[in-house]
């Protein structure tokens, strides 16, 4: 018997039957495309941590993520959300951990590293000229330089440092070693008017440094500059033609400013005017100047630094340590003058790298000269770490905060320890609580730099072997 081909319509199709098809229609032109939809690949996600964004809104995302491709955050903002948009291929768990973006260590001179300890409990005066400038000519060499770089470099990672600013001799090779560590560095090449370890003039100097700053021009990490080192070492000459060997490569200029009293009690003798003055005076200042200290600076300085977007670093350890004076901080921000933080080199004027110590001491000592614990509080302090810091070193537009298109430079800090709970403000927490040794993991322009507490982009045991040598042979050189 012959089967007639039917029709089937919306007639004779059962109610049953259009109930599965509707169900099946649904599931296929909705459900299944979300499911299947490809998501933008990128090179590492870090998930699930409370993120200290630092950003315009100061946002605290409780539950965040961050995408990251190449050396740049992509995307941030709820875990949920981020993870339904990007695939990695490394992710990093940051549940139960805060995430920031990396410090900014604003000054200091990390080959020093290697006279940790050599002379303590001095004025900076008699500290420089009878100790350190001596041990300086007889022992610093190159390949000195070199692993004191990356002692310091093991050490400041370690700590959540991802960005510094330092000052100091042969810093092309400073500069190779901060590569090779991954980390990002703002490096300037010393000018002294005295035979310095590298150059023994001031014609050598400008050769020297123009040829530093050609070699690093574009370079993702590092910023080449050179580095009057203050006006109580240097000539009007030596500032100016430093100065302008900079404007000639859009480089930033590096310096001491009214870092002692002596300082400026010889400036007013000298040059009849502070020492702000006297550099704005014979065109030193300007929006490419990152003034170290600037302590002795009085309510016309901090206009003037303001007018010319100068960019101040506060080093509260090393003034405390050679009691040089305290820096006016809340003074400079309420004119409008970017302040970051350093911990200045470390020897005599330290002796280590920790920049959470100075976020300690930075509010803590503005507090006890003010007499007044309203005078620097816990956020102010860490925002001199964080985007303040890299608005006093010009850089606010590629690091300091964590937001979409910035350099992808952030920390991950434990909540483990005793001395981590309980947490009832973030910002305290970080000030006042925290420690350097609490920082897990640190990322640098998107590569992992440490893991888990482990460094690895340094050879910490070759470094500290090293440092234990140099010890041995500098001890020896002052008998």
């Amino acid at each position: 018997m012959k089967m007639k081909n039917k029709v089937w319509t919306r007639r004779t199709i059962p109610w049953s039957g259009v109930l599965l098809f509707s169900v099946f229609h649904f599931l296929f032109s909705s459900v299944l495309p979300a499911q299947t939809a490809k998501k933008e690949k990128v090179d590492l996600l870090v998930s699930g941590g409370a993120l200290v964004t630092m950003d315009g809104e100061r946002r605290v995302l409780e539950d965040g993520a961050i995408a990251i491709k190449g050396d740049v955050i992509v995307a941030l903002g709820p875990r949920a959300e981020i993870e339904s948009k990007f695939a990695a291929s490394q992710t990093i768990n940051a549940k139960g951990k805060l995430v920031l973006p990396g410090f900014i260590n604003g000054h200091t001179h990390v080959p020093m590293t290697l006279f940790r300890g050599l002379h303590d409990d001095v004025t900076l005066d008699e500290w420089l000229r009878k100790y350190i400038f001596p041990a300086e000519a007889k022992n610093v060499t190159e390949e000195f330089v070199r692993w004191g770089t990356r002692l310091a470099a093991a050490e400041q990672i370690r700590g959540g440092v991802t960005t510094f600013a330092d000052m100091y001799y042969f810093e092309d090779a400073v500069a190779e070693e901060t590569k090779a560590a991954g980390m990002r560095g703002v490096l300037g090449e010393t000018f002294i008017d005295f035979p310095a370890p590298d150059n023994k003039t001031n014609a050598a100097a400008l050769e020297y440094t123009e040829k530093f700053l050609k070699r690093w021009q574009g370079d993702p990490l590092i910023h080449a500059a050179p580095a009057p080192h203050s006006i109580y070492t240097c000539s009007q000459k030596t500032l100016q033609g430093a100065a302008a060997l900079a404007r000639k490569y859009n480089a930033p200029i590096l310096i001491h400013v009214a870092e002692m009293k002596k300082e400026l009690d010889d400036s007013r003798a000298q040059n009849g005017t502070t020492p702000v003055q006297y550099l704005d005076k014979i065109g030193i200042l300007g929006p490419d100047v990152v003034a170290a200290h600037c302590i002795f600076v009085d309510a016309a300085d901090r206009k003037i630094l303001a007018q010319r977007n100068v960019g101040c670093v506060h080093n509260p350890s090393s003034n405390m340590m050679l009691a040089s004076g305290v820096s006016p901080v809340p003074e400079l921000r309420a004119a409008g003058v970017a302040v970051g933080l350093g911990t200045d080199g470390p020897a005599g004027s330290n002796n280590d790298l920790d920049l959470m110590e100075e976020i300690d001491l930075a509010a803590k000592l503005a507090k006890i000269t003010k007499m007044d614990p309203l005078a620097l509080n816990a956020k102010a302090v860490v925002e001199m770490a964080t985007i303040d810091g890299a608005r006093a070193l010009h850089m606010e537009k590629e690091i300091g905060s964590l937001e979409a298109g910035k350099k992808a430079d952030l920390i991950l800090i434990g909540l483990d320890e005793p001395n981590a709970v309980p947490m009832y403000d973030i910002y305290a927490q970080i000030a006042y609580a925290l420690k350097g040794n609490d920082v897990q993991t640190v990322i640098i322009g998107g590569r992992v730099v440490m893991l888990d507490k482990k460094v690895l982009t340094v050879d910490e045991a070759a470094a500290i072997a090293k440092a234990r040598e140099y010890k041995i042979k500098i001890e020896a050189s002052l008998k």
